[in-house]
Formats: structure tokens, C-alpha cells, sequence
């Protein structure tokens, strides 16, 4: 049993890339179907979606609600996940529709001649404030905080898709530590909070350096890595790789 995924979108003649959503998730399918008019495509979220924030049954709501625009349009929605973003949703595919689902770490989008590279995960930098209030709202199927959100460096993954496929293009929650946002300014404040802060960001850039690493030392040829988290717009071509930060409800075309 492969360690990771494969999903193929054959009849996808497009691929976008989101930024951070925040749960907007009828927002960005009409931004997506009525606002940019686009058909047969793949819009990718590069996280903080908004998973978990409410019950359950929500997100299926959301699908039935956008379902025929999306069939209409022939757009498919895929999510990876971001820190705020109940990990669950993802590892467990618990979203599987046809047209909008959540897709696990490690998984390969291909679509339009693309292998992508989806990791998700990042720190909330805000965390101490997350779990007061989760303490303080005491709820068993809806939450604003989880312990696993972390990103997970997978070498068996890795491992298993170089043996199979070649990676063009990554998309991540978060980036590595070479990319913006590069100052540490703004944890000051939330370190006073959580002193583990900084640290714990540290370990989420080295886990995307680790990644980043793997795929050139297994020459992968990767041109492009998109991203989110930071909320705002940064594109720079490094060693090769034009990677692009991605603000909230940002699209961004593969080509």
C-alpha cells in the first residue's frame, strides 16, 4: 500500500491556486464560477480552510448548497490543510465529494500535465488564545485549536513518490525558512503569551527545508512552490523555483 495519494483530474484544462479561505468557503466558489467565470478547473487551497470550526454536517451543507455551480462550471474545489484547520478532516477524508474534498499530506494532484506536491500544516501563532477559548466552550465536534496541526516531514512518502513519479510543482501551508516571511518580529507579542512560540515556528520552516531538500537531492524537477499562512503577496525565483506567497482569497494560475 502506497504511504501516499494519487488524485487525477483528466479532464481539467486549468489549475489554480488559493490562499487562506477563513471558511469563505461560497465566497471562493463564486469568486471562482461567477466572479472569474472559470471552467474546467482545479482550484487548490493552500490551507487554513476552515475545518473543524464547525459541526460536521456544515460542509456537506456547503457542497449540496454549491454543487451544481461547481458541476455546471466543471470546477473542482481541493483543500489541503492549514493550521487552523482540524487535521481529521484531511488524514480521514471525512469531504470526499466528487467536486470538493480535503486530501491527506503527501498526496500528487494531477492535472494538466502537473505532479503536485501537497503537504499542509503550519504553527498557530496564536494558540494561547485558541485554547482558552476552547476551554471555555466546551464542545465535542467543533473547535479553534489542534495539537497535531503541525507539518510532518514524511520520508517514506517521499521515498515512495520519487520511485513512481516526478514533482513539478509543490503546495504547502507554509514555506520554508529561506522564503518570506522571513523577520520574527511579529511573534514578539504571542511569545509573551507562549515563550515556545518561536521555537515551534522554527521547527515548521526546517520540516518544509526538509521537504524541499528531499525533492532536489532526488532531482525532482520542481519549478514552482506556492503557499499561503502569511497573508500577503511575496513571489521570488530561488535556485530555480519561483515560489509564490498567496494572501487570503488570492489565485494564482500553474502553468
Amino acid at each position: 500500500m502506497n504511504s501516499f495519494h494519487i488524485y487525477s483530474f483528466p479532464n481539467a484544462k486549468n489549475v489554480v491556486v488559493c490562499g487562506d479561505i477563513h471558511g469563505e468557503f461560497n465566497a471562493v466558489i463564486y469568486k471562482l464560477c461567477v466572479q472569474y467565470q472559470m471552467t474546467d478547473t482545479v482550484l487548490i487551497i493552500a490551507g487554513d480552510c476552515g475545518f473543524g470550526f464547525d459541526k460536521p454536517g456544515y460542509y456537506d451543507n456547503v457542497y449540496n448548497r454549491n454543487s451544481s455551480r461547481l458541476s455546471k462550471s466543471n470546477n473542482w474545489v481541493v483543500m489541503v490543510r492549514g493550521n487552523h484547520d482540524n487535521p481529521a478532516y484531511f488524514q480521514e477524508e471525512r469531504i470526499h465529494h466528487e467536486r470538493f474534498r480535503c486530501i491527506p499530506d503527501y498526496s500528487v494532484l494531477q492535472a494538466c500535465g502537473h505532479n503536485i506536491l501537497c503537504v499542509g500544516g503550519a504553527v498557530s501563532i496564536d494558540r494561547d488564545y485558541r485554547k482558552k477559548y476552547d476551554s471555555r466552550h466546551l464542545r465535542s465536534d467543533v473547535a479553534s485549536y489542534w495539537a497535531d496541526e503541525m507539518p510532518v516531514y514524511n520520508e517514506e512518502a517521499l521515498n515512495d513518490i520519487s520511485k513512481d513519479l516526478q514533482i513539478d510543482t509543490v503546495i504547502t501551508h507554509t514555506a520554508p525558512s529561506f522564503c518570506e516571511l522571513i523577520s520574527k518580529d511579529g511573534l514578539t507579542e504571542w511569545a509573551t503569551l507562549d515563550p515556545y512560540i518561536p521555537s515551534d515556528c522554527a521547527k515548521e520552516r526546517e520540516t518544509m527545508d526538509k521537504i524541499y531538500n528531499h525533492l532536489k537531492l532526488a532531482r525532482h524537477p520542481v519549478s514552482h512552490w506556492y503557499y499561503g499562512h502569511f497573508h500577503q503577496t511575496w513571489n521570488s525565483e530561488i535556485d530555480g523555483v519561483l515560489f509564490s506567497m498567496l494572501d487570503i482569497m488570492e489565485f494564482k494560475e500553474i502553468r
